[in-house]
């Protein structure tokens, strides 16, 4: 803080010279004017260069600073006109003079306190003691607010998101599950978002990643393959299900974005390591690369038909599943969601199977369904709502599900 009260006070001044200068010296000097001019124009090459040198690295910032505070008290030594003809200044001139003086530093201080960034000031957000920091009332005001507007303007996927970032922060994880669910919902191509939904979701779960979680990682991972979160949470998946070898694939595909001597790159190469031992992989060995998306695998979207609304709570459950197109007619793969997430997008495949004997890629054709189940039970009752795909390819990626009719 002192130094850059020091800096601003130092330029202020030397812009207040700069500007009186012509005022307060005459008009017909014998020689002083064109010599002033003359250094002053030094001064400003002076200074460009010296901008130049701490561009291209040949001067340090301590260096430049104290260049530049030279040059400035130069600048005001010439304009304290020692050794120059005394001027003749008109009393306009004066007046003029004494109220430019009063504004410049006045209205330079007044713009940075509207536009600036006083805060910055202080690595603490202060930048004198008494000032008033930001308190956690405010910041819940702030939120309350974001929601209030999100109600009117449910659409804004980034306002949702930002919503959701701010109720995890505030550790509010019940409502930041619920802004996160809206802002996927509106932002389906959004890796970052997704991969940050799977660790909201894991860390909820008690830093459970199977079913729900994994899925959006995987969902993350198709989307964009080099995402630092979802390659960090595929890697710790794997490793909790000791499956080593693919845990080190994704930590090593990981690696190289992270900074090496940081605390998460040290700590990355601290769990590859042991991965490695448990894993049996020795240090030249290089490690399998990480499994690609399932192509045994069928995504789509489930949405509710509006006719139907008024007969569903929000909490009520949605089984989403898929069974052989022909053949037995229990399901494949299933995955549950709840209401309130429709319409929701949804992956299937392997990883969601019912039993190690049948799984989707197993077959060819299928048919997709989704029933929503007042009492949860995963057998069908009567009264139920359910919808049903007609038959898709295994691998299909635009199923589309409308539930729209009764269990009888």
């Amino acid at each position: 803080m002192t130094v850059f009260a020091l800096i601003a006070v130092v330029m202020a001044a030397a812009a207040v010279a700069w500007v009186l200068l012509p005022l307060l010296r005459r008009r017909n000097a014998d020689g002083g004017v064109e010599r002033a001019a003359s250094n002053l124009a030094v001064y400003r090459d002076q200074l460009a260069e010296l901008d130049a040198d701490l561009s291209s690295g040949t001067l340090s910032g301590a260096q430049y600073e104290q260049a530049k505070l030279e040059i400035e008290r130069r600048v005001l030594d010439e304009a304290g006109g020692e050794g120059a003809p005394a001027p003749r200044v008109s009393r306009n001139g004066r007046w003029i003079a004494a109220l430019l003086a009063a504004a410049i530093p006045l209205c330079a201080a007044s713009l940075y306190w509207l536009l600036g960034n006083p805060d910055a000031l202080s690595p603490r957000g202060s930048v004198a003691a008494g000032e008033h920091q930001i308190t956690a009332q405010q910041i819940e005001a702030m939120v309350a607010k974001l929601a209030a507007r999100l109600e009117q303007n449910p659409d804004d996927a980034n306002g949702w998101a930002i919503l959701a970032r701010s109720y995890a922060t505030m550790q509010r994880f019940p409502e930041a599950i619920a802004a996160y669910a809206k802002a996927v919902a509106l932002a389906r191509d959004d890796a970052t978002l997704l991969a940050d939904y799977a660790d909201l979701l894991a860390t909820s779960a008690g830093r459970k990643l199977e079913g729900r979680p994994l899925e959006l990682v995987m969902q993350a991972l198709k989307l964009d393959p080099n995402q630092w979160k979802a390659l960090a949470l595929a890697g710790t998946a794997a490793f909790d299900r000791k499956d080593y070898k693919t845990a080190v694939a994704y930590w090593e595909k990981l690696l190289p974005q992270l900074p090496s001597d940081s605390e998460f790159g040290l700590s990355m190469k601290a769990s590859i390591a042991e991965a490695r031992q448990l894993a049996g992989i020795k240090s030249g060995d290089l490690p399998a690369s990480p499994p690609p998306a399932a192509a045994a695998s069928v995504r789509g979207t489930i949405s509710l038909s509006p006719a139907l609304a008024g007969r569903i709570k929000p909490t009520d459950t949605v089984f989403i599943f898929t069974r052989a197109a022909e053949g037995p007619r229990q399901p494949i793969a299933a995955i549950r969601r709840q209401v309130s997430e429709l319409p929701v997008q949804f992956t299937l495949d392997d990883s969601q199977s019912m039993s190690a004997e049948m799984k989707l890629s197993s077959f060819r054709e299928v048919v997709v369904g989704a029933r929503i189940s007042k009492s949860g039970s995963a057998t069908p009752q009567s009264g139920d709502l359910q919808g049903i795909s007609q038959k898709v390819k295994v691998g299909a990626a635009d199923v589309v599900v409308v539930i729209d009719s009764v269990v009888p």
